[in-house]
């Protein structure tokens, strides 16, 4: 099985503990020695928020913000590329066909960011769609998609499971409220409609919840189901052993 796996930064190192980046290296070891090929991107957090709204405070313009952001997610990249030791590529990839070398030379692949204007939740949609992957999986702070921001709404209800196209009506709403909080964005949501990637939305906050929904399809989270797409033979491989 091909993963590409989407970490937030607020979940790798929301404040910056080894112990939680080597719990997470750790999860994404036991993929590849599970026989699974793991791309990684990794996201910038409330350090790259900080960064950002300091630099706004100083007049930085929005492309200068995201360069911040994007030199942010790559510094917790290579943190997480020290504790892999030696298993992933020496540097975070900066575009995608340098991080699909990495995975055709058998490494973990890790990025970061790529471009002004695009989160890491897009460029994991992008990296899993270039690399034709079987399975996307987003690890979050949420538990899943639902139909409200959980934050804001004590009555949002939760989805067990969803269609791409579902998850871009889901989305498209709240990408208009300023600061709504979406599962994931709207570019990264279309991505994952235009390409019929199989995605799961987890809370990540514990690493092994990676591990159990990659090998396993067990999770607590959402499953995004592409129209008349069957479960990853992978998954019904481990039930049957």
């Amino acid at each position: 099985m091909r993963v590409v796996v989407s970490i937030g930064g607020s979940v790798l190192a929301p404040d910056l503990d080894p112990d939680r980046v080597t719990a997470y290296a750790e999860a994404i070891e036991r993929l590849a020695a599970d026989g699974c090929e793991v791309g990684v991107v990794v996201g910038g957090g409330g350090v790259a928020r900080e960064y950002i709204e300091t630099a706004r405070d100083l007049g930085a313009n929005e492309v200068e913000l995201d360069q911040l952001g994007i030199g942010t997610t790559r510094l917790n990249a290579r943190l997480l590329i020290a504790a892999l030791d030696g298993s992933a590529n020496l540097s975070p990839a900066t575009g995608y066909d340098e991080a699909a070398a990495a995975l055709r030379r058998g490494e973990v692949a890790v990025m970061g960011g790529v471009t002004p204007g695009q989160t890491t939740d897009a460029v994991a949609a992008a990296f899993a769609e270039s690399v034709d992957a079987d399975l996307l999986v987003y690890a979050t702070s949420a538990d899943g998609v639902y139909d409200a921001d959980p934050n804001v709404d004590s009555d949002a209800t939760q989805f067990e499971s969803m269609s791409p196209a579902e998850l871009v009506d889901i989305v498209l709403p709240m990408s208009r409220d300023a600061g709504a909080s979406a599962p994931v964005d709207l570019l990264a949501a279309k991505l994952i409609d235009r390409a019929s990637i199989r995605s799961i939305v987890l809370d990540g906050t514990d690493p092994s919840a990676v591990v159990d929904a990659v090998l396993r399809g067990e999770h607590t989270g959402t499953d995004v189901v592409p129209t008349g797409s069957d479960e990853p033979t992978y998954w019904t491989g481990a039930s049957d052993a």
